[in-house]
């Protein structure tokens, strides 16, 4: 709520009006009533809305955001250590086959990414997957898809606290137990992990971004230099097994879908959400491409995942030393993101989260700190977590970048499909099927496929909690 001594903003005026606008169309379509009323802090009586609505003049502002905000927080969250485990893919591939799924798959990804985009800018409620699901499939979609994300933050936490430890051990030879640089690594991420508003974890995000960046370049140039006379092939025949490991690390890699409803919600301005997209995606399919390329050409078959490894134990050491600030702030964005999902299921339309209140930030450190300790919890008792972290993205993530965009654009679309004429338009609805029948393809093979990896990696697994070197 504005302050009477202020000038109101045209372009709010305008914002407000398209939002109000929206709203309006989506509760006609389902058949409730609204009154004319502004909206205020608090929860209508007629539907949902926005949770960051009405916030002008309160303690905490989330929509603060400017678009390359956003786009720092999605190179952040999405190029991590993930990066260095796609020239293990083409090796598998082959140059042709690996740089086909990368290129492919950074355009099919991009427009779902912008079709999570358009959903968000005609039902300006949505906050997370599950508010979207809500539209979709009602309240049991909701609460079925609340979760499944909550579920998949977790364990991608876990996931970075896990290579914190491989780091640690890399870094120190092994000079004290696991299960300890795990507990390091869980603090310090709880520590950054406090702050409530994505603008402020975005800052954190450029030291994500030169973190990585400076760690792939340095593999890069280790690479090209140590390497032995490596043996690279253009197309290579996998078993059936390797083929969709390799297929689902690419796909991980474009996997962070999952929380751009979220990023958009704290934008200033929702409809600048495309403009960080492309950064994102530009961005990671360039990077993505250059480093499988260049360390399988360099490394060979003998690569290793992450690439990290392949290089002598002192570059090795560098490179994990400089990539400490991904492993670490890129799981913060994703704990962040996951954090936020909870705290705005608790407190939307009562005001408690504009507060600096006891109660408020007591509940956002209270939600933080259960997260991030159920997390240590999962990567020291999983032996085989990297499987396990596939089962969960094949089962997961699959539809959380292809399938649910599908769904929500026949949604978007359904009324104009049966009298659709124009080529665009049936073309459109085809590739949207084929999104569909994609992931449902992705989600069965990949649970295949995990379920086998997970078979054979048990036999030879550390036992849970185990002080072991994990490298």
């Amino acid at each position: 709520m504005s302050s009477p001594d202020k000038k109101t903003n045209p372009d709010e005026m305008v914002e407000r009006s398209s939002i109000s606008e929206s709203r309006t169309k989506y509760q006609r379509h389902h058949h409730s009533h609204i009154d004319d009323e502004p909206i205020k802090n608090k929860m209508s009586a007629a539907g949902p809305q926005d949770p960051f609505m009405g916030e002008e003049g309160t303690q905490v502002q989330y929509r603060s955001m400017k678009w390359w905000h956003c786009a720092i927080l999605m190179i952040a969250q999405s190029i991590s250590l993930g990066v260095l485990s796609l020239p293990s893919s083409m090796a598998i591939l082959g140059f042709v086959p690996g740089c086909i799924l990368i290129i492919g798959l950074g355009v099919l990804t991009t427009y779902t990414g912008y079709i999570l985009g358009q959903f968000k800018l005609r039902y300006p409620h949505i906050h997370n997957m599950s508010d979207a699901a809500e539209i979709l499939f009602g309240a049991w979609g909701r609460e079925i898809v609340t979760v499944a994300q909550i579920i998949f933050f977790i364990f991608l936490m876990g996931a970075h606290i896990l290579t914190f430890s491989i780091m640690m051990n890399t870094l120190t030879d092994h000079a004290a137990c696991t299960i300890l640089f795990c507990l390091v690594g869980a603090v310090l991420s709880f520590i950054l992990t406090l702050s409530r508003r994505l603008q402020e974890v975005s800052y954190l995000g450029i030291l994500s971004s030169l973190s990585i960046f400076i760690a792939v370049l340095i593999t890069v140039i280790a690479i090209g230099i140590q390497a032995p006379d490596p043996t690279a092939h253009a197309i290579r025949h996998p078993p059936l097994l390797s083929a969709t490991s390799a297929a689902l690390n690419i796909i991980t890699a474009y996997g962070g879908h999952l929380a751009f409803f979220s990023f958009q919600s704290e934008l200033a301005e929702p409809k600048d959400f495309t403009k960080a997209l492309v950064t994102l995606q530009v961005t990671n399919t360039t990077i993505y491409l250059i480093t499988a390329v260049v360390i399988y050409r360099y490394a060979g078959a003998a690569v290793k995942s992450p690439a990290l490894l392949s290089t002598s134990d002192t570059v090795s050491k560098v490179a994990f030393g400089i990539a400490i600030g991904t492993i670490v702030i890129s799981g913060v964005i994703i704990a962040h993101v996951g954090a936020k999902t909870i705290y705005v299921r608790l407190f939307r339309g009562t005001g408690r989260m504009n507060e600096r209140s006891l109660v408020s930030y007591g509940t956002w450190v209270v939600i933080v700190l259960i997260s991030w300790t159920i997390a240590w919890i999962v990567a020291n008792a999983i032996p085989v977590f990297n499987d396990l972290l596939t089962l969960l993205a094949a089962a997961f993530g699959s539809w959380f970048s292809f399938g649910l965009e599908g769904l929500f654009w026949m949604h978007l679309n359904w009324g104009e499909l049966s009298s659709a004429r124009s080529a665009r338009k049936v073309a459109l609805a085809g590739l949207n099927v084929f999104l569909i029948i994609l992931c449902c393809l992705m989600c069965g093979i990949g649970l295949w496929a995990a379920g086998q990896g997970i078979s054979l990696s048990a036999k030879n697994a550390h036992s849970a909690f185990s002080c072991a070197d994990n490298r």
